[in-house]
């Protein structure tokens, strides 16, 4: 269903489905699905960039700790891309 319905529905960009999955992610501490998640954005069309400037966002919001953990996440995933 979510994968087969609800991502394709084009009442969202997959994009911003992208960038709102993150945000959710990052806010819950779900680090095991994050990382996955990094990577869809990424081919969603979300820039690195932009990226780092929601999860900036986020900390002041869902905390340092988990904004922390998914700004090395995401260089783990840059790193792993070079």
């Amino acid at each position: 269903m979510l994968f087969g319905e609800v991502w394709p529905d084009e009442g969202l960009s997959r994009r911003d489905r992208s960038l709102v999955t993150v945000a959710a992610l990052v806010a819950l501490y779900r680090g095991n699905e994050l990382p996955f998640h990094l990577k869809t954005a990424l081919d969603n069309g979300l820039s690195t960039e932009e990226l780092k400037h929601a999860i900036t966002h986020l900390a002041f919001y869902a905390g340092w700790p988990n904004a922390m953990t998914a700004m090395t996440q995401l260089k783990k995933i840059i790193e792993e891309g070079s």
